[in-house]
């Protein structure tokens, strides 16, 4: 697709932007390489002040660059404005951290392994290549880039090609903030650009979140340059309700898992798995809450949830949705494309899906939830794993008993209680199966891109 910034609200094309050329990359891939030597041996405490300096721009500017990321990918501006701050949290988290999370480390006693000192070190790579989406154009590049520079690595970003903007401003906003000029940049190129940067041996390591298909192709770049590399290919995540939660509190909160985002998050809740006990009062309530889901213009606080963010996104949405209609599924609400501009999608929920309809396993990037009764706790983990996704799950039960079989049996990466799935800084964010490998944010997530070294000493 063209490198643009299209307003998903109008459909209106409002800049495009020329890729950079073979000469352009060239100088890039040489400042990074250049940046690296300097920024690697500066001190955490130079790092964590200019790491605090960036956040600090991105708080001062926090409105214009929320009305950025609204424009370009739809999402509401207060959601804009969340994710804006909360990337600067994450950026002093790091800065924060990071000397504790790399800190030298002694597993075992220096006469155990028959020497006078022993240590673990951890030390920065080099320049890691960041392939990113659009849905979350802030949060998802920071919590790459806020551990990879405090690391000592230098970092660039391949963004996506619908958010060229934040791209630009990202590529510029750490050296604004004071790190060494080629610290961090960005790249505006096309998706078959990603192999070739990867092929150069001066990148040293890719992270990539998207599809499966493209983690599928970066992986393959990666692995056959025997480089480091990091996926996180998105999920079909569930959302279990059992007949001990409250269930009026877990239908709203399964709204809110839903259509976060407009429904373009990896994290959002797909699957709805409901004991047949609670299932009729469940589905009332949940189908209630999603008609009353306002989806209008972005900037209008009074928009539950905006457009989705391309054409494409939108037309990949609705034809799962008529494949399933087609193939037996009830419609309880939504369903329809929308007439008028943009690429608005109503709140829709499914009903009676089965594993013939694409939906059954595919990843749906819209609004639309699936609703499943199911027997017992046991038939809810046992189809909770019938996926080829691993990402993360929310299950809704004060049964401690029923709590640990779905922390202990879902196949993902994180199990929430009684709790939205989210990301936090302190916390390994992840995926297995399709959902991918490798973990980000933690303590987990800044030694990714680390050489752990043994040190020892006779």
């Amino acid at each position: 697709m063209a490198i643009a910034t299209v307003n998903p609200a109008t459909g209106e094309t409002l800049e495009t932007f020329e890729p950079h050329t073979a000469e352009q990359l060239e100088g890039i891939l040489a400042a990074a390489e250049s940046a690296f030597r300097g920024l690697a041996r500066t001190s955490f405490e130079e790092r964590g002040a200019w790491m605090r300096a960036a956040a600090d721009l991105l708080d001062a500017e926090l409105d214009e660059v929320a009305a950025l990321v609204t424009t370009e990918m739809g999402k509401t501006i207060g959601t804009a404005k969340y994710e804006v701050a909360k990337s600067a949290r994450g950026m002093r988290w790091y800065a924060d951290h990071a000397a504790e999370y790399l800190a030298d480390e002694h597993p075992v006693a220096a006469g155990d392994v028959g020497a006078s000192a022993v240590s673990v070190r951890y030390q920065p790579i080099g320049t890691v290549l960041a392939v990113m989406p659009w849905n979350y154009p802030f949060w998802q590049v920071i919590r790459f880039a806020a551990p990879a520079l405090m690391a000592g690595n230098t970092g660039i970003l391949k963004h996506a090609s619908s958010v060229p903007q934040s791209a630009l401003y990202l590529g510029s906003l750490f050296e604004r903030a004071g790190f060494p000029a080629g610290a961090f940049q960005t790249v505006l190129v096309e998706g078959g650009a990603v192999a070739p940067l990867i092929d150069d041996r001066r990148i040293r390591a890719v992270t990539l979140t998207g599809s499966v298909g493209a983690g599928s192709a970066v992986a393959e770049a990666a692995g056959r340059n025997i480089k480091k590399s990091v996926l996180e290919l998105g999920g079909t995540d569930v959302f279990v309700v059992m007949p001990s939660a409250d269930v009026a509190a877990a239908a709203s909160a399964g709204v809110n898992a839903r259509v976060q985002n407009s429904g373009q998050s990896c994290i959002a809740a797909k699957r709805y798995y409901v004991h047949a006990d609670v299932y009729d009062a469940f589905e009332e309530a949940f189908v209630a809450g999603m008609r009353a889901q306002v989806t209008g213009d972005p900037f209008d606080e009074a928009t539950s949830f905006g457009p989705l963010a391309t054409e494409q996104v939108r037309r990949d949405t609705h034809e799962l949705v008529a494949d399933a209609v087609a193939k037996g599924a009830t419609v309880l609400t939504g369903g329809e494309l929308p007439d008028g501009p943009g690429w608005f999608y109503p709140a829709t929920v499914l009903r009676d899906v089965t594993p013939e309809m694409r939906i059954y396993r595919e990843e749906c990037f819209g609004p639309v939830a699936c609703l499943y009764p199911v027997a017992s706790a046991e038939e809810a983990v046992e189809r909770s794993n019938d996926s080829d996704f691993g990402l993360s799950s929310s299950v809704w039960t004060t049964d401690d008993a029923e709590a640990e079989l779905f922390q202990q049996g879902i196949e993902a990466g994180g199990v929430f209680v009684n709790g939205l799935t989210a990301s936090f800084p302190q916390l390994p964010f992840g995926g297995v199966k399709d959902s991918g490998y490798g973990r980000e944010l933690s303590a987990l997530g800044i030694r990714e891109f680390t050489n752990v070294k043994t040190v020892w000493r006779a």
